[in-house]
């Protein structure tokens, strides 16, 4: 649980962490002007993929209720930020890790995506199953017995005569 947690806000922190490697390594490991001018492209692009995977991932309410990533999450995201890493040494592998990172990129917002369908649809079944656990309580008759005495339907006035009142204006 502990690896979990740290992954959970490290994703957080990666999020400027991560583009900023990409331009330092650049800066330190790289060379040529049309390289910059494709950094220059690939931060912000790097940035907002990102935030939006792990906003993904936060939205989950199992990972918000543990304040943890799950391993799938772990594996995924965590290879996803090691091809970043590697690809900002730009050495001469760097084509290699910026096209896995691209892949596991676009695989990790997938599994994202999927997770957080799949953990609302288990919400959604679990309250379905309470609202019907207890419809079918109360439909047994087990439901307090003066409720239906205290209870009266939204039209009723009281028994009492009711004046229609009629104005017309010219």
């Amino acid at each position: 649980m502990l690896i979990r947690r740290a992954f959970y806000r490290w994703q957080f922190i990666a999020v400027v962490a991560l583009p900023v490697w990409l331009a330092v390594g650049w800066a330190v490991f790289g060379g040529g002007g049309w390289g910059t001018l494709g950094l220059v492209v690939v931060v912000p692009v790097g940035f907002i993929a990102l935030g939006v995977v792990a906003l993904l991932t936060s939205l989950r309410p199992t990972v918000r209720e543990q304040r943890a990533a799950s391993w799938m999450d772990l594996g995924i995201i965590g290879a996803w930020h090691a091809a970043i890493v590697a690809t900002g040494f730009y050495g001469a592998t760097a084509t290699l890790f910026a096209v896995l990172a691209i892949l596991l990129a676009i695989a990790a917002f997938w599994l994202a995506v999927w997770q957080l369908v799949h953990d609302g649809a288990r919400r959604v079944q679990a309250s379905m199953a309470e609202f019907e656990r207890l419809a079918a309580q109360q439909q047994d008759g087990t439901r307090r017995p003066d409720a239906a005495a205290t209870r009266r339907p939204p039209f009723d006035d009281g028994g009492d005569d009711v004046i229609i009142v009629r104005e017309v204006r010219d």
